[in-house]
């Protein structure tokens, strides 16, 4: 096991803690705050050994100046601060004197959010190709790097690789006990066990589909990835989102498993000239005007057989557009055959946790994880880079 906050002398140190604060925000109102809550216990932890906390995350793609806009942190330090219960200090800059001078006026148990750790990738990309000066500079604020964010644990970045070369680091809570659930994947899981793959984020996940069904005797597939499933079948998918550089290899992965992998026997499809159009079809029912956003009564009936006999079941991503009434009977009724059934049921991805909150399931799973594509990577490959720096224990 890495060596954790536990296993080092933390009382009255400088302390840069990496989170995961990348939550949904729409016309800024913070649409889920599971991962700001999961980052609660190793901040007061750090604060109760009187701390200088200073935080860093990263929040949404910042590709331009327009999108440092709507990205900002602040927002997520005052929910921050409502949940410990005390101020927490935010700054506006990612580095320079007026950063330094807020850490330095710090007193030992203070709090310090740093604005969005991606803002350094305007213009060079200085955050997300892991910068050595970036990186080094970060590390000079502090004296001791935690590693709590799960979420961008596979991220090679300043903010997390870049700074664990620089300072003794070790890993917080969260990631503590995310590598705690997440092994029972690894280790010998209980048989059948069962992969249900969805959700709209395409191209990182199909690549990673070709490891992960090596491990697991079902894969369940929806959203997103099953709207590239089924072309590569050459079924019309209309103007639903897929993938159409993966087919090849979507192509091949079904072709090696045919007996594994599950797909959609029927669909809920919306019109791209009617908003307030829903229709179940078959797959041979689709026209150029239908978009794919959610599975069928059928399909469902399909999956509980797979869901109903598994000991072991891991779900990534949604059924199709689930926040939209008219979309989310499938990912409803998924997740309610996954409440029901005797199999532990692990959850990753901010999409299902997000579903699994609004439709008030979360307290019947084994585990609800906060990493969408670390969960993922780990499961295919638990040799993380951002864990390469943290010794063993």
């Amino acid at each position: 096991m890495k060596k954790t906050i536990k296993d080092i002398n933390l009382d009255n140190k400088k302390i840069i803690l990496r989170c995961d604060l990348n939550v949904p925000i729409k016309d800024n109102v913070i649409l889920d705050d599971t991962r700001i809550v999961a980052a609660i216990d190793t901040i007061n932890y750090l604060t109760s050994h009187s701390c200088k906390v200073i935080i860093m995350s990263h929040l949404g793609k910042v590709k331009t100046i327009k999108d440092q806009e709507s990205n900002s942190l602040e927002i997520v330090g005052k929910k921050l601060g409502e949940l410990l219960k005390k101020e927490v200090i935010f700054s506006k800059e990612t580095r320079g004197m007026l950063l330094e001078d807020k850490i330095n006026k710090m007193d030992y148990g203070d709090v310090l959010l740093i604005e969005n750790t991606r803002f350094e990738d305007i213009p060079d990309s200085l955050e997300s190709t892991c910068d050595e000066q970036l990186a080094e500079y970060w590390s000079g604020l502090g004296e001791i790097f935690v590693n709590d964010a799960f979420g961008a644990i596979h991220r090679c970045h300043a903010s997390n690789y870049g700074i664990s070369k620089y300072l003794p680091s070790v890993i917080g809570f969260l990631v503590e006990k995310e590598l705690k659930y997440l092994n029972t994947l690894i280790i010998n899981p209980p048989r059948p066990y069962t992969v249900i793959m969805g959700g709209a984020k395409i191209e990182d996940k199909i690549p990673l589909i070709e490891s992960i069904i090596n491990k697991c005797d079902y894969l369940l597939v929806a959203g997103g990835i099953a709207n590239t499933f089924l072309k590569a079948l050459k079924f019309n998918v209309g103007f639903s989102i897929y993938d159409p550089d993966t087919i090849p290899l979507v192509s091949k992965i079904m072709l090696e498993n045919k007996e594994k992998i599950m797909l959609p026997l029927d669909v809920v499809v919306g019109n791209k000239y009617n908003h307030n159009y829903a229709e179940v079809k078959s797959l041979t029912e689709i026209n150029d005007n239908d978009a794919i956003y959610d599975i069928g009564p059928k399909t469902i009936e399909k999956y509980k057989k797979a869901i109903n006999s598994s000991e072991t079941i891991f779900i990534n991503g949604t059924m199709g557009k689930y926040e939209d009434p008219k979309f989310g009977f499938g990912t409803k009724e998924i997740c309610q055959l996954l409440v029901k059934s005797p199999a532990k049921v692990i959850a990753g991805g901010g999409d299902i946790l997000s579903a699994i909150n609004k439709f008030n399931f979360a307290k019947h799973f084994y585990y609800l994880s906060t990493g969408g594509g670390a969960t993922l990577e780990y499961l295919t490959n638990p040799n993380l880079k951002c864990l390469e720096n943290i010794e063993e224990i």
